[in-house]
């Protein structure tokens, strides 16, 4: 599509449309129209605050013995904390919470975040927000046994409107009721800086994220502002506090952390998107990225990023040749040198498991590579032609699809499934 074509002329002319942005296919952004409820949960007390929302674990670095909470509420909490028991037993402990003033978007959210450390490890557990005078209801919370879990892979939630992105979600959830935590492969949401879609996406998965951890991705979405010009991506790094990584420039852009026998590395593919603000992420990611692997001791490795190894074709578009992505290119040669057992993608909306790669070509003794598709309404039918690395592909025209991930000592088990829970792929990994 012709550059000079902008987003607000195209929107003018379809009414709904496609554009092709820095490399990547973004999503026409409409404010969204339903917005669905925020009110998370109640609290009791002398005190009651019914401004207490989206509270939500997010993954720690270790599982056994860690996890950060987060809420957010319109003003401010006096002596802010967290709760938490083994299920059953009277004894408590308090763990205080930070509070972070943050305006987006005209609005302005105070969001906090406690940190639970020295958990027993494989423990049912149970958390509440507390503050003075208020108590608030008690969740579910299990910490990492460090032997076989299950997971769900929800590819990009990026929607126009989020109630596809809720059904799937909590479908999902239902089909799944022991699963451990989810991942979300980035563009969680359409438009970064608007914040009534992030309360959208979080008031979605309510009765999920309160009770199991999210391991968000960061997608090239998460960096645009209501111009739809590109910014840092402040609302995702507010809303997240997921591990450091160590770097003073790009804290929480990339992180790592393990689940039973697995040594989870996210990466972070918007190196385009940063360039203006902050370069160099490439070369201080890679360098990174060396270092984790080196100090795993994990049995399974697997890398979960943005953007998309492989370059597809695209209809009517003869000049875009099939290949290896500007990202594949520079992660794929360090994935076979670090034996990376599963490489999860998203960014085009489309499902396709490529099998086994090596050198750029397939290989049983490389990774793993799987395009994870789409978990909003924002879909690309007849868009994309068949790469040659293809091997499974969802069925056309597209719908939006989530995965499962089993993982244990002896093997990995990634499973797709529609929305209606009908199985379209499945894949076992062992070694």
């Amino acid at each position: 599509m012709d550059s000079k074509f902008s987003r607000r002329r195209f929107l003018a002319a379809c009414g709904a449309a496609i554009v092709l942005a820095g490399g990547g296919w973004t999503f026409m952004k409409y404010r969204v129209w339903q917005k669905l409820a925020g009110k998370a949960h109640g609290m009791t007390g002398s005190e009651k605050r019914d401004d207490i929302r989206f509270v939500r674990q997010v993954i720690a670095q270790d599982n056994a013995a860690a996890r950060t909470i987060m809420w957010q509420t319109e003003g401010a909490l006096e002596a802010p904390s967290v709760e938490y028991r083994c299920v059953g037993e009277e004894e408590t402990k308090r763990a205080s919470a930070e509070a972070d003033v943050f305006t987006d978007d005209g609005v302005t959210a105070v969001i906090y975040t406690a940190v639970l450390h020295d958990l027993p490890k494989g423990a049912s557990m149970e958390y509440r927000i507390t503050a003075k005078g208020v108590a608030g209801s008690w969740h579910s919370l299990h910490t990492d046994a460090g032997e076989g879990f299950k997971a769900l892979i929800f590819p990009d939630s990026q929607s126009s409107d989020y109630t596809d992105w809720q059904n799937l979600a909590q479908d999902a959830a239902k089909r799944n009721p022991r699963a451990d935590f989810f991942i979300n492969m980035g563009d969680l949401v359409d438009n970064g800086e608007d914040h009534t879609q992030w309360e959208a996406w979080f008031s979605a998965l309510s009765s999920i994220i309160d009770r199991i951890p999210v391991a968000p991705v960061m997608g090239n979405h998460e960096t645009y502002d209501q111009a739809w010009k590109v910014r840092e991506p402040v609302a995702y790094l507010h809303a997240f506090a997921v591990p450091e990584n160590g770097s003073a420039v790009f804290s929480r852009y990339y992180y790592s952390f393990d689940y039973g026998p697995v040594h989870f590395i996210v990466l972070n593919t918007q190196e385009d998107e940063t360039q203006a603000f902050h370069p160099g992420l490439i070369e201080e990611q890679t360098e990174w990225f060396r270092r984790d692997v080196a100090q795993t001791d994990r049995k399974w490795k697997i890398v979960l990023m943005h953007k998309e190894v492989l370059q597809y074709r695209i209809h009517n578009r003869p000049e875009r040749c099939e290949g290896i992505s500007d990202d594949g290119r520079i992660w794929m040669p360090l994935f076979d040198k670090a034996n990376i057992d599963v490489v999860f993608s998203a960014h085009l909306h489309t499902y396709r498991n490529r099998g086994h790669i090596r050198n750029f070509q397939h290989d049983p003794t490389g990774p793993l590579y799987i395009l994870t598709g789409v978990a909003g309404n924002v879909r690309y039918p007849g868009l994309w032609i068949d790469h040659s690395l293809d091997e499974t592909i969802a069925p056309q025209p597209e719908t939006d699809n989530y995965l499962t991930l089993k993982a244990d000592r002896d093997h990995l088990e990634i499973r797709s499934y529609l929305p209606d829970g009908s199985q379209i792929d499945e894949e076992t990994v062992r070694k």
